[in-house]
């Protein structure tokens, strides 16, 4: 099972997705795409506040460019929070969302996937902001194809959201 948990900033998605991952009492590998700089306090209290929400037996693991492999590798259930850090640290945002879309699909286990909904905020005012936009919203598309369900949450709440019927 494959669900994609979507959301605004502190929207409370990463909460969502902390609870659908632990639900079936399995074991859970914390994927991790953001690195704490130590220049940045902010980034630093968030991910401390992720890392003290965890149950202790959850496994963590860090992703940057090899996220597919990570992926595959896991056992049991993944948590991937989130991908929107994921593009952010690519290279010239280049991510490679054919790999990590078959290695979601080829997974046993289920994959909890929290990403930022970036087409509900203000235009960027900035080239690589409108790039980052247009990245992550068409790697949202890609994942949301191969996903048994996609959430929306907005301020602690979800929706259900439903493909478009054939045509």
């Amino acid at each position: 099972m494959i669900t994609l948990v979507l959301g605004g900033s502190r929207s409370g998605k990463s909460a969502v997705a902390e609870r659908l991952a632990g639900r079936r009492g399995l074991p859970v590998t914390y994927v991790a795409t953001a690195v704490a700089d130590p220049g940045d306090a902010d980034l630093a209290s968030r991910i401390a506040t992720h890392r003290a929400r965890r149950p202790p037996a959850w496994a963590t693991r860090e992703a940057g460019a090899d996220l597919p492999a990570v992926l595959r590798a896991a056992p049991g259930t993944v948590l991937v929070d989130a991908l929107g850090t994921w593009v952010a640290a690519a290279p010239d945002l280049v991510v490679d969302t054919d790999a990590l879309c078959a290695a979601l699909v080829e997974r046993a286990g289920d994959a909890v996937v929290v990403s930022d909904e970036v087409g509900l905020g203000v235009h960027p005012a900035t080239e690589v902001g409108r790039r980052f936009r247009d990245v992550l919203g068409e790697l949202n598309q890609a994942v949301a194809a191969v996903a048994d369900e996609v959430l929306l949450v907005v301020a602690g709440r979800t929706l259900p959201l439903e493909p478009l019927p054939e045509a």
